[in-house]
């Protein structure tokens, strides 16, 4: 991988970190979400005729795209309602990246080097002791499967985008659209929370819409990066965002245990040096 293409998708981590913060600090976390799909929405309608669409061919992963993604939300909203950021952001980014690059050998036909396992090996372990050190007598566990969930609709969504964002022949106009296409979302949550959302303070609610900025800037960041470089390699890097969720989790929210903490962002560190090297 070339460096820049390291620094974009490291870029989109924090950015990632970030918008989860914003989820999981937020009163109402089911409204919020119908926020971020409106921050997603409302820029991707303006940039859209700019931009253009893409081919047609790209058109049905735009819409498996956008129907896993509410799977994505529903499984996320149950993950922060129950458990800690960091607890539940480890686990569902932690099992994204063996997934995605497994799930690209079969619909995608590619295979990584040695060298590449050994990177995504180090930033899954990584990610993985980083959740077992959260675990403690008082884990929810409704919090651990929907957080599995949320890991299994992620490497869904990263698969299909992967595929058609290389079909499509425009890569920005793909992003735009299946932006767009969060409008959706956005409505069911809106059209059946009404009242909450109106009682949802409005500092919440620009939050809200900041965080989906911020969300549709760092997965367009990702999207970008998959022209380039294979899915597995990408989402791996993409993942390393659990160590500043961590950091977050604990300097913000003040979640414990504080142990352990440097070891997994050690093992993730090297992951990603390991990748950046790998062909």
């Amino acid at each position: 991988m070339t460096l820049s293409i390291v620094l974009i998708v490291l870029t989109a981590a924090i950015l990632h970190a970030s918008w989860n913060a914003i989820v999981k600090g937020a009163p109402d976390k089911a409204i919020v979400l119908g926020l971020v799909s409106l921050g997603h929405a409302i820029p991707a309608l303006f940039a859209l005729p700019f931009l253009g669409f893409p081919v047609w061919a790209a058109v049905p992963f735009i819409v498996a795209s956008t129907l896993i993604h509410w799977g994505y939300y529903w499984f996320l909203n149950a993950a922060y309602k129950h458990g800690d950021l960091s607890v539940v952001y480890p686990i569902s980014r932690g099992i994204t990246p063996i997934l995605v690059a497994l799930g690209a050998i079969f619909f995608a036909n590619e295979f990584l080097s040695i060298g590449a396992w050994i990177g995504i090996l180090c930033i899954s372990v990584g990610i993985g002791f980083l959740a077992l050190a959260g675990l403690g007598k008082h884990t929810n566990w409704i919090a651990i499967a929907a957080a599995l969930g949320t890991g299994l609709m992620i490497a869904s969504y990263s698969i299909v985008d992967g595929i058609g964002i290389r079909l499509s022949e425009n890569t920005l106009g793909y992003i735009a659209l299946l932006f767009v296409a969060e409008i959706f979302v956005a409505c069911f949550v809106f059209t059946t929370r009404w009242q909450r959302l109106v009682a949802m303070p409005r500092h919440f609610v620009w939050a809200g819409l900041a965080g989906g900025v911020i969300s549709g800037l760092a997965y367009g960041l990702v999207l970008y990066a998959k022209t380039f470089a294979p899915l597995g390699m990408v989402s791996a890097l993409r993942e390393s965002s659990v160590v500043f969720a961590a950091i977050i989790g604990v300097m913000w929210f003040g979640e414990g245990p504080k142990s352990n903490r440097l070891f997994a962002a050690i093992t993730v560190a090297i992951g990603i040096v390991v990748l950046a090297f790998s062909r």
